[in-house]
């Protein structure tokens, strides 16, 4: 992330910092503590708050997370603000004429300290958050909107961006400092900087009601995720694996609730226990308590929020002569306009709702066989998906969990670097380099052949009290040249439920492709070779692409030969249950695909529609019925708990952009499956690494890919790749 582009967009840098978000709010507050600042010999700043700190240490200098206070967050914010607007202003102010150097180069080294400053940010935000953080994020929120506004809405600064966008100098750029001057300038012109008078005091406004009404939906979903935990005791533990068990034992135990077991109002905790609890009235308890996180009527509830976003959202694109929301966002996207968004969708959905209807028919047979007098209910799905996923393929999830422990699937994910990326992970030594909780652990990374460091790893695995659901990636430093090299501090993020004292954490399948995933993430950080901060600013239907292709080779035999290892016996697992594993490849495919697609499609049609005629739990109700949405699945995310969404606007009538990713991911797969070397094929692998990941945004994303595959991506790739019938007018 560029330093001037989190200025820009500071709310959706400290609300969702990647892939899965989520949230809380509190009402106490945080006294100030005095900011004083003196200068060594060099002319450098030197602050008294840790915060606002250059790194220290060893790898270029890391985050002080042993010495990080609440106390000093507020003031180091107001500094870092009124700092880099010192510096803005500067820019702005320069009487030179404006060059490439003096303003866009100038940009790009502007933020230094408020960057530092967000990084602990997202740390108490993400991984330790608190009544007290939340107080202060619910106080700083819409002051960091009004600071960005400032920068946005600076008239004499859009106007030397302007002129080096417009300038002759544009063409004796590289192409990536073209890019970077036109990702500027459309930064400004696509956030209010051509607005005059009320309408730009207009624009201001609603930006910072927005920021505050984005940290208040996301702190509600945090806080039913705290609220709501479904304790059971050992008599309704029927069928639930030992593991499982082990797990949430641990979980009520950290709690305070010695002899019950911890169902936590989390994926993680939640899937499972639906999979295989044989309680029915249990399994119905915790599906719902989930599912209606922010939708339980009460001061946590965000039905009005979203309702309030939305009006919003429309009359600030409106301010900007545009039609919608969705019209707006997606301009400047892979997909365009909402309306390729859609059709890409549509392509997809008759075929996942049929899917959808054959599963549940599978399911009713064998509920019918058994007896059981039931109709299947949304959550009886995970339930009897298991059992037919045992009665077609004799596949036990269970029996395959005990080949996935995490600590190897890790070591999985280094082999893959290595062959790939040519990465080598080494252990930092405990202590060497500060973490924010012990269950930190970080690794060094360098070249396998020159031993040159590329970066650091960080790993943070398990779930806890504060730390917000989901998994995602960041970065504490991005890797640029312009102003000497800068190495990268890459981190991974997940909330699995940690085994039990001295044994294996497992995790589903799923779970692992997660593990991977998020691990793509870091890859395309730490392979980056960009010269510019602003060069890591992603294209949001663009940057899910790398990190979705990489859960691919999970499964190849490589991983599965020597990483999918039992964790009481170290055996490999057995050739048969892999072989049964790559037959039920497609299974479920309908479930997955339409609870995913559901939210796609309600995000764009939350953001194309007047929102006048919005009442969220009906209109998602309604909306869905339209479109035939199977009675017996809801959305991945409902609305009053759509993060991606509401917590902020990174993904915002966006949320398509997963689907977007998976037809290149397909396509792209395809590519090393038509290669001599398959998934480790060497050149196609270079071709991976240079067009797909080194270039983050210092290249269209279109024109990146079409030198990866030598063409555009093509969506019968992604129909194959799920066991869909090919649509007959699918040529893209």
């Amino acid at each position: 992330m560029g330093k001037f582009k989190a200025s820009l967009t500071a709310m959706a840098v400290v609300v969702a910092l990647s892939a899965c978000s989520e949230q809380k709010v509190a009402e106490t507050s945080v006294a100030p503590v005095p900011e004083t600042s003196t200068a060594d010999a060099s002319g450098t700043a030197q602050f008294d708050n840790v915060l606002l700190q250059e790194f220290k240490g060893p790898y270029g200098g890391v985050p002080a997370f042993d010495k990080m206070s609440l106390e000093d967050l507020k003031p180091a914010l107001e500094k870092a603000m009124e700092l880099n607007l010192k510096e803005i202003d500067a820019i702005a102010n320069n009487e030179a004429p404006p060059t490439f150097e003096n303003v866009i180069v100038a940009m790009e080294r502007a933020g230094d300290e408020l960057g530092r400053v967000f990084t602990y940010y997202g740390i108490w935000s993400s991984n330790k958050s608190s009544p007290e953080f939340r107080a202060i994020q619910a106080e700083m929120s819409p002051k960091l909107s009004a600071f960005s506004t400032k920068i946005t809405q600076n008239e004499k600064l859009f106007a030397r961006v302007k002129a080096v966008y417009e300038s002759d100098e544009l063409n004796t750029l590289t192409p990536e400092e073209q890019r970077i001057a036109w990702m500027t300038y459309n930064r400004f012109a696509r956030n209010g900087a051509t607005l005059d008078g009320e309408a730009k005091k207009r624009y201001a406004e609603i930006n910072q009601e927005l920021a505050t009404l984005h940290t208040k939906f996301s702190n509600n979903v945090l806080a039913d995720e705290e609220n709501y935990v479904t304790y059971i005791t050992e008599d309704q533990l029927d069928g639930l694996p030992s593991s499982f068990v082990t797990a949430a034992k641990a979980a009520a135990e950290s709690r305070g609730e010695e002899g019950k077991y911890a169902i936590t109002n989390t994926r993680s905790s939640m899937d499972p226990f639906l999979t295989y609890s044989t309680n029915r009235d249990l399994r119905e308890k915790v599906w719902r308590t989930y599912y209606n996180r922010g939708d339980n009527a009460d001061s946590f509830d965000n039905n009005e929020i979203i309702k309030r976003i939305l009006t919003l959202r429309d009359e600030r694109v409106e301010l900007l002569g545009y039609e919608n929301y969705a019209q707006w966002r997606l301009e400047d996207r892979m997909a365009k306009n909402p309306e390729n968004a859609m059709d890409l969708m549509m392509k997809v959905w008759p075929a996942a709702i049929a899917r959808v209807e054959e599963e549940v028919a599978d399911m009713q047979a064998i509920a019918n066989e058994e007896g059981a007098d039931i109709t299947i209910e949304p959550w009886d799905y995970r339930f009897y998906a298991e059992k037919v996923r045992q009665a077609k393929y004799d596949l036990d999830s269970n029996e395959v969990k005990q080949y996935l422990q995490l600590d190897k699937l890790r070591e999985a994910m280094f082999y893959v670097a290595g062959r790939l990326f040519n990465f080598n992970f080494t252990p930092v030594e405990e202590g060497k380099v500060p973490v924010f909780h012990e269950d930190v652990k970080v690794w060094e990374v360098t070249d396998k052949d020159t031993g040159e460091h590329i970066g650091l790893w960080y790993l943070d695995p398990f779930s806890r009290q504060g730390k917000r659901s989901g998994a995602w990636a960041t970065t504490y430093r991005s890797y640029t040249t312009f102003d000497g090299k800068k190495t990268v501090l890459s981190s991974n993020n997940s909330n699995f439920v940690k085994g039990a004292e001295g044994e294996a954490t497992l995790i589903s399948f799923d779970d692992a492709e997660t593990y991977f995933h998020e691990f793509g993430h870091a890859l395309h950080f730490l392979s980056a070779d960009v010269k510019y901060p602003s060069s890591h600013s992603g294209v949001r239907d663009y940057t899910e692409f790398q990190s979705q292709l990489l859960e691919r080779w999970l499964t190849t035999d490589e991983v599965i030969n020597n990483y999918l290892v039992h964790h009481e016996t170290g055996e490999p697992i057995p050739a048969e249950l892999v072989e049964k594993i790559k037959k039920a490849s497609t299974f479920n495919e309908g479930f997955k695909t339409t609870e995913y697609m559901a939210s796609a499609i309600m995000d764009l049609k939350y953001h194309t529609t007047d929102p006048s005629k919005i009442e969220p739990d009906a209109f998602e109700s309604e909306e869905l019925k339209k479109i035939d949405m199977p009675e017996e699945i809801v959305m991945r995310h409902r609305s009053p708990h759509f993060g991606h969404v509401f917590s902020g606007e990174g993904y915002a009538a966006a949320y398509y952009g997963y689907m977007w990713a998976e037809v290149l991911t397909a396509d792209a797969a395809e590519a090393f499956m038509e290669a001599p070397g398959g998934f480790y094929d060497k050149e196609v692998g270079e071709r991976l690494v240079k067009y797909l990941f080194s270039v983050r945004n210092a290249m269209d994303p279109g024109e990146a890919y079409r030198k990866f595959r030598g063409r555009d991506a093509k969506v019968d790739a992604l129909m194959r790749d799920r066991g869909f019938p090919i649509p007959s007018d699918s040529d893209q």
